[in-house]
């Protein structure tokens, strides 16, 4: 593969080689470094830093920013070692979660994720205007607000790359802020004695009255927020896999250190209750104060500036895998690659919340929505670790504790800053997820979730397999039925859908000679589709053999070595005698294999009938009628009944035959093993009588389930749809069922 200048290109180019119109690229530090500590180093730092330091005293205060930024760093990492393992595409957070969860996890963390970050572009906005209104209080707030949002609209609608580079101005003003702090240091200014730990006194609209270390926490948590401002920007990175480690983790520790800093100046330069009553402390002790004043605005215009371009970037993804409908719209991209549509449906939710003129209610709702994708990133990351897939080989590893400290930090920090937002926001993510379900989207990628439940399923059967073999309680019906042709499979399909609904399994093994063609496969593919369409777990396979007899007894064989292997043989008994002698062989085979045998006789005329009564024959006890946990071979008959039952909504009869003078024993008899079975709407009844004559007075049903012979007489079954005048199924237990478990 050669580019235009002739020069064949590298592997990397071409993995990097992201499918988009978008002609402008950018590299790690304008892309993702500048953004994400431009965001991180927001208000808390210029207005708030000092009222934590006064409450929690230096050792408090550094705890909190310790804790704080412990938990964005692991989350930063377990987001550094995801996007070295996949090819992200636009979207950051949703791109990351829905290439390793699905699109209906990666959708219901992707929209609040979006709302989030569009409110948060109106709380920053708040925050300028209350730094505007300090140098001009004649000010209108509503003018100031409208005027900002302006200006932020046009610069995000324009380009991009005109919204960096005016963030290099503004990290130029940031820089000067700090530096204008930095220089007290040699005027004198740090003279007080620094209080360790701090009393914890409040703030003055409470009164002062007393607070906890926690809530001192939740108020500066969300200065350590926005760890995704570059991330946001995956789809427009030259090199994302670089660039998102590299430039995320710079700006944390650039962003610690200077909190960290901060903190200790604050502690020396004002005394403790200055400290909790005025939150102008950085601009009043500043040697410059105007710089600090410029720190202040340009910290919270350029947090906005990177939420009002990254924002879209989400929705432009959410549009793409149509998240909700009509949402193609917003995947549209401008010739110059902007995401216009989307950055006009963001601006109109920006100026809505804007005229609301306080979101202070929300707000703890705006940092919920950060901490869910942050949780959901370092959840992804401990999933794949702990399943230890080939396909998980990321080329920046972390060790495992980071990724489940992070996902135990983030659950433990919404609680601790408002446990009532953090189960609504819960709520909402459940809601979504639960919609998003239910759309059936198509998914464009793959994603590790078919991994994870392969592994869950070795995991269980690992555990399954150091447990007692025979477990009666968590006896489900797994079929096996052989196909010789699916006509036949045609007629007793609904039969067999109910008789492993809801929790069973059918597992289709065609057999059609030794070159089966390739209709009689894609006709068995299809029924296992129905079946699965009916919510019945179902699988095919066709065995190229000309021997019926032989393939199924192989199968029989070769399946019991299986995890879920079938328990019960299905099979149909024609109305001539031409396979008889096959079917004794499979019989008697499946009897050997310890398997449960069901032979179906359809009833030619009335076939299985309205579906809404069954009769299940048991031999007499006579003479003890005791019951006992032994029921012989009953217990398959009475299960396979009972499901029909609850599918078909049936009337169920037990019925058995007795001689004169036994009628009183066997009634108590059968009322003991309906209740002991648990089978209080099943009806019993004792016929007086030889059984050929009974079978014939007995109440009619669409179906009737009898016991099959130790050496059956096919014929006489055969027989017995006509005494009955119902479709009858034979039944021989595998030894594994009890229908008193």
């Amino acid at each position: 593969m050669e580019n235009e200048s002739g020069k064949k290109s590298t592997l990397q180019e071409q993995v990097e080689d992201h499918e988009s119109t978008i002609q402008q690229k950018y590299g790690t530090f304008g892309g993702v470094f500048v953004p994400t500590l431009l965001t991180i180093l927001g208000v808390i730092l210029f207005l708030r830093q000092g009222w934590v330091i006064g409450n929690a005293g230096l050792l408090g205060g550094w705890l909190n920013i310790t804790l704080a930024f412990a938990i964005v760093t692991f989350t930063a990492l377990s987001m550094s070692c995801i996007t070295t393992n996949i090819r992200i595409k636009a979207g950051g957070a949703y791109s990351i979660i829905s290439q390793s969860l699905g699109l209906e996890v990666g959708g219901s963390v992707g929209v609040p994720l979006y709302l989030a970050q569009t409110f948060a572009i109106t709380m920053y906005i708040f925050g300028f205007r209350e730094g505007w209104l300090y140098i001009f209080p004649d000010h209108y707030a509503i003018l100031v607000d409208i005027s900002v949002f302006t200006i932020l609209f046009i610069v995000a609608f324009l380009s991009a790359k005109l919204a960096f580079r005016i963030q290099y101005i503004i990290l130029v003003v940031i820089v000067g802020a700090l530096v204008s702090v930095g220089a007290t240091v040699f005027t004198g200014a740090m003279e007080h004695s620094i209080q360790w730990w701090g009393d914890f006194p409040g703030d003055p609209e409470g009164n002062f009255e007393g607070i906890s270390f926690w809530v001192v926490f939740a108020v500066f948590f969300p200065a350590a927020t926005g760890i995704m401002a570059g991330a946001n920007m995956s789809g427009e990175l030259k090199n994302p896999k670089r660039s998102i480690p590299l430039g995320t983790l710079s700006a944390i520790a650039v962003s610690y250190v200077i909190y960290i800093a901060s903190g200790y100046w604050m502690a020396r330069v004002a005394p403790v209750d200055e400290l909790v009553s005025n939150y102008n402390v950085m601009i009043d002790y500043a040697l410059w104060a105007p710089a600090v004043l410029g720190g202040l605005l340009g910290a919270t215009f350029s947090s906005a500036l990177a939420s009002i371009v990254g924002a879209p970037r989400i929705l432009q993804a959410l549009g793409d895998h149509k998240i909700f409908p009509g949402g193609e719209i917003f995947s549209k991209l401008a010739a110059n690659g902007e995401p216009r549509n989307a950055i006009l449906m963001t601006g109109g939710l920006v100026l809505a919340t804007l005229l609301l003129r306080d979101l202070n209610t929300i707000a703890p709702l705006i940092t919920m929505f950060f901490l869910i994708t942050y949780m959901m990133i370092n959840l992804v990351v401990f999933i794949e670790q702990r399943m230890d897939m080939i396909s998980f080989r990321p080329t920046f590893a972390i060790p495992r504790f980071v990724p489940f400290l992070g996902t135990v930090g983030c659950l433990f920090t919404m609680f601790i800053i408002n446990s009532t937002f953090g189960l609504i926001s819960l709520g909402f993510v459940i809601i979504t997820y639960l919609y998003l379900t239910n759309r059936k989207l198509e998914v464009p990628y793959g994603d590790m979730r078919s991994g994870l439940f392969v592994s869950l399923a070795e995991w269980a059967a690992k555990r399954v397999s150091l447990l007692p073999e025979n477990n009666e309680r968590a006896w489900k019906a797994n079929l096996l039925v052989p196909v010789r042709s699916t006509r036949e499979l045609r007629g007793s399909f609904s039969l067999i859908r109910n008789l492993v609904y809801p929790k069973g399994s059918v597992k289709l093994v065609g057999m059609n000679g030794s070159n089966a063609s390739s209709t009689f496969r894609d006709s068995l593919m299809d029924f296992a589709m129905a079946f699965s369409r009916e919510n019945v777990y179902s699988r095919w396979s066709v065995i190229d053999s000309g021997d019926f007899k032989q393939a199924v007894l192989t199968s029989l064989q070769t399946l019991q070595g299986t995890f879920f292997r079938p328990n019960i043989l299905f099979l149909r008994l024609p109305g001539h005698k031409r396979y008889d002698e096959e079917l004794y062989s499979i019989i008697n085979e499946a009897r050997l294999n310890n398997m449960g045998i069901q032979l179906y006789v359809e009833d030619p005329i009335a076939q299985l009938g309205r579906s809404s009564s069954i009769n299940v024959w048991i031999r007499e006890q006579s003479p003890e009628w005791d019951l006992s946990m032994e029921l012989g071979n009953m217990d398959l008959a009475l299960l396979t009944a009972y499901k029909l039952k609850v599918n078909w909504n049936a009337q169920m009869r037990v019925i058995t035959v007795v001689e004169e003078d036994h009628e009183e024993e066997a009634y108590r008899y059968l009322d003991n093993l309906l209740d002991a079975a648990r089978l209080p709407g099943a009806e019993p009844h004792v016929e007086v009588g030889t059984f050929d004559k009974a079978i014939q007075k007995a109440p009619q049903a669409d179906l009737d389930l009898l016991g099959l012979p130790e050496n059956p007489d096919l014929d006489e079954l055969r027989s017995y749809v006509e005494l009955t005048q119902s479709a009858c199924v034979f039944v021989a237990d595998s030894g594994n069922e009890n229908i008193l478990a």
